[in-house]
């Protein structure tokens, strides 16, 4: 008997139309690069498009196996970590937000296996009690190119993978390379604990301790820079096709 393919919800991005028709449409729309469902499909798993109506998150968790909130070009309101101060480089879209991180409470309370990607990974340190660093340049000593020069497809720098983490048994390494495109990154991870830092301090990856499979990264494994990279969706696929 086949075992069916685990259903993933995949979170969108969203953008404003174009009411010259210079651009896709006259109308708001949503977009993702293919490669975050190529991933999911590679590794065993059904993606399925998720809207920024936050009022369907409770029908749509009842129906997901796991769920992957993806990465763009936005931050999260510093309102929602309990600052009024907001970084002139902060970029919000508060539906996308707002639908995000009830399906990251959600899937948190529930115990739905849960991948954060990037900006995905901030919102997750959100959803847990963090706080985020608004603008790394400003506040990080010393700090690498997060926003790497070159190719998104290529790998920007490595990081430490700490010892004992679910990361660590996932990917069966200490350090990886990994592509880097963010200007912003956990300062606190509130419940979560991080599990993997750059050179320079800023921690790339979370996890939450004691849920089946919580886990945020800051780079963008849906690239497969390594093999550590197919074996997270690997895992993210097993953790949801058991619930």
């Amino acid at each position: 008997m086949i075992r069916p393919r685990p259903l993933i919800g995949v979170t969108l991005d969203s953008e404003a139309g174009t009411p010259d028709g210079s651009g896709y449409s006259r109308f708001p729309w949503y977009a993702l690069r293919c490669n975050y469902m190529d991933a999911i499909a590679d590794a065993g798993g059904l993606p399925v498009a998720l809207s920024h109506q936050a009022d369907l998150v409770p029908a749509l968790l009842a129906r997901l196996d796991g769920l992957v909130i993806t990465g763009g070009a936005f931050d999260v309101d510093p309102a929602l970590y309990g600052t009024d101060q907001r970084h002139d480089s902060v970029t919000l879209k508060t539906g996308r937000t707002n639908a995000e991180l009830a399906l990251a409470q959600g899937a948190i309370a529930s115990g739905l296996p849960v991948l954060g990607i990037c900006g995905g990974q901030q919102l997750l340190a959100v959803a847990l009690g963090g706080t985020l660093i608004q603008h790394i340049p400003d506040t990080v000593i010393d700090a690498l190119a997060h926003e790497q020069p070159n190719p998104r497809d290529e790998p920007g720098h490595e990081v430490d993978i700490l010892p004992g983490t679910m990361l660590a048994r996932i990917t069966g390494a200490t350090r990886i390379a990994v592509n880097s495109a963010h200007h912003q990154a956990v300062r606190e991870p509130g419940r979560a604990i991080i599990s993997a830092v750059a050179p320079d301090g800023v921690a790339e990856a979370i996890e939450y301790p004691g849920h089946p499979f919580c886990l945020g990264v800051q780079w963008h494994p849906e690239f497969a820079i390594s093999m550590a990279d197919r074996r997270i969706f690997s895992a993210l696929i097993e953790a949801s096709g058991s619930r």
